[in-house]
């Protein structure tokens, strides 16, 4: 796949897949998007006393949700991060350099860790500062090997259903739930009734929150403890 550099509605970066007609992010607003649905709705309704967080992405694209992720972690420099990141086709280093993302966030200061988050060796943990060890996973979801009970927090965050339908299953979600800890999150863009359905079938409890400008809802999944 070959992706194109768009600029979304509150200026900041996406980039667009002919292939398969899709953004990596909202053409509202990609920082928008990711702040509402990761941050806000995952990151920010974890528990801040957990020390050591664990965190998977399901689909690194550009690095946004894990630099925001970073970002939003500052203000907390008792709490690590592990965050394992799974990417069938890694972006090259090229493309992701021309992202904006550190200039639309006013964290030119940090510019030295998004490069680094994109620069790093893949498929081993890198400490990309003492407090963000970043292990990115050059895998589908289907091969990737997860282990059990061991994330805090699922960002789910592939491309829409009508895409790729694959990454969508009972079978998919099945290892999502299998994978976090008992009062675990799994948040996701996606507010599809088929999606949620899904969800509730592996064994999550589903909610239906309001979703970022230009969508109605989204959907936070927690696994029962």
């Amino acid at each position: 796949m070959n992706p194109t550099l768009v600029t979304t509605a509150d200026g900041s970066h996406s980039l667009y897949i002919a292939e398969l007609s899709e953004h990596y992010h909202s053409v509202h607003g990609a920082i928008q998007e990711s702040e509402h649905v990761f941050i806000g709705a995952g990151l920010e309704a974890v528990s801040s006393r957990i020390p050591y967080l664990h965190l998977l992405e399901m689909g690194f694209g550009t690095g946004l949700n894990a630099f925001l992720t970073y970002l939003a972690c500052l203000n907390n420099p008792a709490r690590h991060v592990y965050y394992t990141a799974l990417e069938a086709y890694p972006i090259d280093t090229q493309t992701a350099l021309q992202l904006n993302y550190t200039n639309r966030l006013n964290a030119h200061a940090h510019a030295p860790v998004f490069e680094a988050m994109h620069q790093c060796a893949w498929n081993s943990p890198v400490a990309v500062t003492p407090n963000f060890t970043l292990t990115k996973l050059c895998t589908t979801i289907q091969e990737a090997t997860l282990p059990t009970n061991a994330f805090h927090l699922i960002y789910f965050d592939a491309f829409a259903p009508s895409a790729q339908p694959e990454l969508w299953t009972a079978t998919v979600f099945e290892k999502m739930y299998q994978a976090l800890l008992p009062d675990g999150l799994l948040t996701t863009y996606c507010a599809k009734g088929e999606v949620k359905r899904t969800l509730r079938n592996v064994g999550f409890t589903v909610q239906s929150l309001p979703g970022p400008i230009g969508k109605r809802e989204m959907t936070r999944a927690m696994k029962p403890a």
